[in-house]
């Protein structure tokens, strides 16, 4: 394989890729997380500047998705640029440094990953728990809520717009002589504002 690059074997990969004691199998003997391991470090054999990988760990266990997770690293630590194609929004979440969301063969947006769940339609939850019941009466309402429901000992408000209404909720608790337990802030997933995307079909 590696002289169809034109370069020396690379023996080294082997040991890197954790395929030393396989190397006098055929390729049809490896397991499907070292015959993953074997299509990356015969990727790299020739030290390209950027690698494609398309859906590398579907189908794989999690022991063997989690060496593979941690080979991409080590060769993004060392230079290389990967172009990871995946439906998997954890491992996007995970892995990448900047996301493209392709809808119709089409860019329909780009940014990182913060960047990409910080914007849209998604409302960003806000879980709060005070000592007494200052937050009781649904019929308190407090900017860009478009949601309000009680689980357990928290009150929980669906938010547009995440600065306005914390803010207003921890002066009413203030005003009412409350005290705040806890205030949790959850946005949306990567997964949310991806179908949010490609649900509405809209470029971005």
């Amino acid at each position: 394989f590696c002289s169809y690059h034109a370069v020396l074997p690379r023996y080294d990969l082997l040991d890197r890729f954790g395929l030393k004691e396989k190397r006098r199998e055929q390729y049809y003997q490896l397991s499907a997380g070292q015959q993953r391991r074997l299509g990356l470090a015969l990727a790299v054999a020739h030290k390209p500047p950027v690698v494609f990988l398309d859906e590398p760990t579907a189908g794989l266990d999690v022991a063997s998705r989690i060496e593979l997770h941690n080979l991409m690293r080590e060769l993004q630590s060392s230079g290389t640029t990967i172009i990871l194609a995946t439906h998997d929004m954890a491992e996007a979440n995970e892995m990448a440094n900047r996301l493209a969301i392709l809808l119709r063969g089409k860019i329909a947006t780009i940014g990182t990953p913060l960047e990409l769940t910080a914007t849209g339609a998604g409302f960003t939850k806000v879980s709060v728990r005070t000592k007494g019941d200052s937050l009781s009466d649904p019929e308190v309402k407090f900017p860009a809520v478009s949601k309000r429901i009680s689980k357990e000992e928290y009150v929980i408000y669906y938010s547009t717009d995440i600065g306005p209404t914390v803010s207003a909720i921890i002066t009413h608790i203030k005003t009412r002589e409350d005290l705040l337990i806890d205030l949790r802030v959850e946005r949306p997933s990567l997964e949310d504002r991806f179908l949010e995307i490609t649900t509405t079909g809209g470029i971005q």
